[in-house]
């Protein structure tokens, strides 16, 4: 089994986007991520806002979320 999960969030009339890329560190409550650069197409290691590199899945979920999706909701 790969290190490595990639999510994706569905917009509300169907179209498809890259959020984020999950590291799995050996351990279920402690990721690394990565979210997706739309500019470049690939993945950078980011940061939860708490200033941490790892956290939980819902924890990298909700920084993905709020920093890619709100781009579309305007």
């Amino acid at each position: 089994m790969g290190q490595y999960a990639y999510v994706d969030g569905e917009l509300a009339y169907g179209q498809s986007v890259k959020l984020m890329r999950l590291r799995y560190h050996g351990t279920a409550s402690r990721w690394g991520f990565a979210l997706h650069d739309p500019a470049s197409d690939r993945y950078q290691d980011a940061l939860l806002p708490t200033g941490s590199g790892s956290g939980t899945p819902e924890d990298a979920l909700d920084t993905a979320c709020h920093l890619h999706l709100t781009a579309f909701d305007s």
